[in-house]
């Protein structure tokens, strides 16, 4: 089953709700923001591999994950996620790696999570700056926060 990776830029409130419901939740209606290796990306970046792909596409999701912030001294959250294709529509604007979720997420399909080292840290800080969790690790992402 092919699936497409996603970094969707989320906020403390979506890890509650997240450790609560088991997914994270889409209304489609309302469809959330992510970041994904999009056609339009593959057309602009040509010649970079699908790894240096999913880099521009993982920092875009840390660049706009500062708006996802309930305050300016939380931390950014990024969230990597294998989407079903049905799930994700390409976007329609900049940057080119944004696509729009149309569905929610079970935590099944999540990889990992990219949070920030400190608090209130700096947007310009880079993306290869923020720590890694395994999805398994919810519990301890959601105390880091606390």
């Amino acid at each position: 089953m092919p699936v497409i990776r996603v970094y969707v830029p989320i906020g403390r409130r979506d890890l509650d709700d997240l450790a609560q419901t088991g997914a994270l939740d889409v209304d489609r209606t309302r469809p959330r923001n992510a970041f994904a290796v999009t056609d339009e990306l593959r057309s602009v970046a040509a010649g970079l591999d699908l790894e240096d792909l999913e880099f521009t596409a993982f920092s875009d999701a840390v660049a706009a994950s500062g708006a996802a912030r309930s305050m300016p001294g939380d931390r950014r959250i990024v969230v990597s996620a294998d989407a079903d294709p049905a799930w994700v529509l390409e976007g329609d604007g900049q940057p080119v790696s944004r696509v729009r979720l149309v569905a929610s997420v079970p935590m099944r399909r999540i990889a990992s999570f990219h949070v920030d080292e400190t608090a209130g840290a700096a947007i310009d800080v880079g993306a290869d700056d923020l720590l890694w969790y395994d999805a398994t690790e919810l519990d301890e992402v959601r105390a880091l926060l606390a």
